[in-house]
């Protein structure tokens, strides 16, 4: 193994963030002692091989997906720095269990995910896209087939209250929502009472919110957990947001509550597959929104989540451990503490 502490960007960066990443990467990584960073090898399969990952110490990850066989045998590679906070393609058991550290960026995220959480609520309740339809069209206000509505007074819920959501609950307090509500087994309640958050069953959470917002993690626990059951407990003026993970929701079932009129709309920026099939019945749907997974996607997330996921990167090569690690178990392993101690034998 050479004495170079070596740094992959995986080759999806060139292609779906291409100048939107790079001058913030080398205001962090270029030109420093010790330090080598490089475009990994294309993986026409969209998963990482192991051949190519155990090259570097580290790798800057976007999409690309890193299964049981990406690290079998990895002696190298200590960490994967993600660019984001969704890891539902990579096998977090695995790399905990072949002494890799998985790191994410969530202060990046945090506040452009609730923007634009806030920016469809906002156009759902004043039919922001049937109004632009209707001018279009060569129509006025008088043709308007309903009238918009506030959000004030009305119940704000989320399914999940992390870090995400609970940057929402902050931002919503001066809009004047009558009630926050959240759904989450695993949040604190000091912290959702210091939010002002009510933390209330499933089903309650579905039958009581005006909105209802998905900022819960994809994971076996979560796939699939919104079907026909819980939209058809919500109010037939309510409107569903999913800015997480598509697979979250079972996508027939909301596409049939949506065209049923089981609730009033909804505002998707992930979906089951994508990009969304061009035959997807969702396309046909007027009280729908859609964005392609890039709501979010500002020029503050994307400096951002450069500038943490190096950081990331630039903390394990001290030898040192970054703060947004998701599989803490690996803190403990020895082969992890090894590599660390190795990194900190050459600082």
């Amino acid at each position: 193994m050479d004495s170079l502490f070596r740094v992959g960007v995986t080759p999806d960066f060139y292609l779906e963030v291409k100048g939107k990443f790079e001058a913030q990467m080398e205001s962090k990584l270029g030109h420093r002692d010790g330090l080598a960073v490089t475009p990994m090898a294309a993986e026409p399969s969209g998963i990482v091989s192991a051949s190519s990952l155990n090259e570097y110490d580290a790798v800057l990850a976007l999409a690309l997906k890193f299964t049981a066989t990406s690290v079998s045998g990895i002696t190298r590679t200590a960490l994967i720095s993600r660019w984001g906070v969704g890891y539902d393609m990579i096998d977090v058991d695995a790399l905990t269990a072949n002494d890799i550290a998985l790191a994410i960026t969530p202060g990046a995220v945090r506040r452009p995910v609730s923007e634009a959480i806030l920016a469809l609520i906002f156009a759902l309740s004043s039919n922001v896209v049937g109004q632009d339809r209707l001018v279009r069209a060569g129509k006025w206000r008088g043709d308007l087939p309903r009238l918009g509505r506030s959000p004030q007074g009305r119940v704000l819920g989320s399914l999940g209250c992390g870090n995400i959501a609970q940057e929402l609950f902050r931002l919503a307090k001066s809009i004047g929502f009558g009630r926050f509500i959240a759904h989450d087994p695993y949040v604190s309640p000091d912290i959702a009472q210091q939010l002002g958050v009510d933390l209330v069953s499933l089903d309650e959470l579905f039958a009581q919110s005006d909105y209802l917002c998905v900022n819960t993690p994809l994971a076996a626990a979560t796939r699939g957990m919104v079907g026909a059951d819980l939209l058809r407990r919500m109010k037939p003026t309510a409107y569903f947001i999913n800015t997480a993970r598509g697979p979250i929701v079972q996508q027939a079932a909301l596409t049939q509550a949506l065209t049923e009129g089981w609730i009033a709309g909804a505002g998707l920026d992930v979906f089951e597959q994508e990009p969304l099939p061009m035959d997807d019945p969702l396309r046909q749907l007027d009280n729908v929104i859609l964005a392609p997974h890039g709501l979010a996607w500002t020029e503050e997330l994307a400096r951002d989540n450069s500038l943490e996921s190096c950081d990331n990167i630039l903390t394990v090569a001290r030898g040192e451990t970054p703060t947004a690690i998701v599989n803490r178990d690996v803190l403990r392993r020895p082969g992890f503490l090894q590599k660390l101690d190795r990194y900190r034998r050459k600082v």
